[in-house]
């Protein structure tokens, strides 16, 4: 059997899908499954099991990462990792971040079925605490393998109850031994996603070619003014620290709007104290999200927004701190694994578009310790971060048998490449 009469199943991989999405599953439908919750360790434990009845073997890291390898021809070549993550937003839907793991079980299977043997060991990887809903900043876990987060201080970041990454990971049971990015060389990552924006949908695309994502910067800004009786305190003596945090997230705003058309900011967190109906708030927390592809336009938007928020907090007669959490530059991925998708995706028959992330991925972090790029399949109305994201069964198999292609060429190309050494 050659390895283009492979085909993956997409009864099976659609089955899958459903299957865990049941695991967190919303009225709306959608999926509240936030990492390290109880609900995670669910979706992890039907992973390892998935993945060993496989016949791959599964390890954790002290991050929680969960690696399912299945052994190639030489054990002493670097997986080819391929993967994504099961976590999702409060609100998420079923295919973000998991259409990548489950597409990359599905490539596990089909060799497993078929007898397959790859020249390198097939990797899947399940990363922990993509989403930075509980736990911020993003993409914890791949930053920490990756070298762009201290371990400790992952380790360390609390969620808003005050527990951290840390003990969340005891709690449910899953921190590995295995020191997180030490002694784990990979050959190459290919993450299979869905685009979360409307490109390949407008354009009637069956495939994105990721070429890079665009940088992001978070912040986290604590503005403090004086909590007074909302009855007795005249307009003129407040120091209303939530009307000061309204007028900046309209700057915020206008940061954006400044370095049209790529620019993107977004304030998606906010707290208020004492949070009561008769007190004027005297602390307001919230988060600022900024994107830019260059990294030129993104330092030039963090001055920006460093001037806007001091110059409200000044006419308000509050105090405010920012601090950068995280910074994650713009990537370029790899040629070679840009080009195993540009042909698989050829050889599926599948149209295509290159295209830049909007948004992060642990791709981008793997990116810096390995080869790697991505593949995009459309999502409706390029909806996502919420309950009404879909992508359909056709779309979700298009992307696997695309993902299934370029790790077989891949290898190909390691093969041929330790055979002229």
């Amino acid at each position: 059997m050659t390895n283009t009469n492979l085909a993956i199943d997409p009864e099976q991989l659609w089955g899958d899908l459903m299957e865990t999405a049941k695991i967190g599953a919303t009225e709306k439908g959608g999926i509240n499954r936030l990492t390290l919750t109880d609900l995670d360790r669910q979706v992890r434990d039907w992973f390892k099991a998935r993945a060993m009845s496989l016949g791959a073997t599964v390890t954790v890291d002290d991050m929680g990462a969960m690696f399912a390898r299945r052994p190639g021809q030489r054990a002493d070549i670097p997986p080819i990792a391929i993967g994504s993550h099961l976590d999702t937003q409060p609100t998420g839907g079923k295919f973000d971040g998991c259409l990548g793991v489950h597409a990359a079980l599905e490539v596990l299977r089909v060799l497993h079925a078929s007898g397959y043997e790859t020249f390198a060991p097939i990797e899947v990887i399940n990363w922990t605490n993509e989403e930075g809903s509980r736990f911020t900043p993003a993409m914890v876990s791949s930053g920490v393998f990756a070298g762009a987060f201290a371990h400790d201080w992952a380790s360390s970041r609390p969620d808003r109850s005050g527990m951290t990454f840390g003990q969340a990971l005891d709690e449910i049971g899953y921190r590995g031994n295995a020191r997180c990015g030490e002694n784990h060389p990979l050959s190459a990552f290919f993450e299979l996603h869905i685009e979360q924006g409307p490109n390949l949908e407008i354009e009637g695309k069956d495939i994105g070619i990721v070429v890079g994502v665009q940088g992001i910067r978070w912040f986290e800004v604590t503005v403090t003014g004086a909590d007074r009786h909302a009855g007795t305190t005249p307009m003129t003596a407040r120091r209303d620290a939530l009307l000061a945090a309204a007028r900046m997230i309209e700057k915020v705003n206008a940061v954006s709007l400044a370095h049209a058309p790529l620019a993107v900011s977004t304030v998606g967190l906010i707290e208020a104290k004492p949070n009561s109906p008769n007190v004027v708030a005297g602390e307001v927390f919230f988060t600022v999200d900024l994107r830019h592809p260059e990294s030129a336009t993104l330092a030039a938007m963090e001055d920006d927004l460093n001037k806007v928020l001091a110059d409200v907090a000044q006419h308000s007669r509050c105090e405010i701190a920012v601090k950068k959490i995280l910074d994650q530059p713009p990537v370029k991925f790899d040629a070679d694994c840009i080009s195993a998708v540009r042909d698989a995706a050829r050889d599926s028959g599948f149209s295509t578009r290159e295209i830049v992330s909007g948004a992060g991925h642990d791709a981008g972090y793997v990116s810096r310790v390995a080869p790697a790029s991505m593949i995009f399949v459309p999502c409706r109305d390029g909806i996502s971060h919420n309950e009404a994201e879909y992508t359909s069964k056709d779309q979700c198999a298009a992307g696997a048998q695309v993902l299934l292609r370029a790790v077989l060429a891949y290898d190909r190309k390691l093969a041929e490449s330790y055979g002229k050494k």
